[in-house]
């Protein structure tokens, strides 16, 4: 067990983890280290005791813990660094695959993709069901 009470040491994060805690250590040091980590937890603290708050809550031994709320804005701040060492942790732990981030970008090309196809369904549609006879609805305008 590591003893997180010194300072974060930036380096090359472990591919695997014992435990979410090493894995949220390896999130902390890819957004820059515990003192930026923790200002961004705890605004309406000093830098220092928002520093040793994030350390104690990293520190298995010590009973301060970070809440839900705040993993996961550990979490997506290491998102935004290309750190996806937590969430990776937490699939694995349960079983799943690791994960596949989607840029914001992609989600937008997929959305306009999946809307082109609705149209391009909806057309083949109104043109079988013309075929047929089949009364076609029309949106009123």
């Amino acid at each position: 067990m590591t003893n997180f009470s010194q300072p974060v040491v930036t380096g090359t994060p472990s591919l695997f983890h014992e435990s979410m805690s090493e894995a949220l250590r390896d999130c902390v040091n890819a957004c820059g280290g515990a003192k930026q980590v923790a200002c961004s937890l705890w605004p309406e603290k000093t830098p220092d005791a928002a520093n040793r708050l994030l350390l104690s809550c990293l520190n298995e031994d010590r009973p301060e813990h970070l809440t839900p709320e705040q993993v996961l804005l550990v979490l997506r701040l290491a998102r935004d660094k290309g750190c996806h060492i937590g969430v990776a942790y937490i699939l694995r732990s349960l079983g799943y695959a690791d994960p596949q981030p989607v840029e914001p970008r992609d989600e937008s090309a997929e959305l306009q993709r999946a809307f082109i196809n609705a149209v391009e369904l909806q057309r083949q549609l109104m043109s079988r069901m013309e075929r047929l006879g089949v009364p076609v609805l029309r949106a009123a305008a």
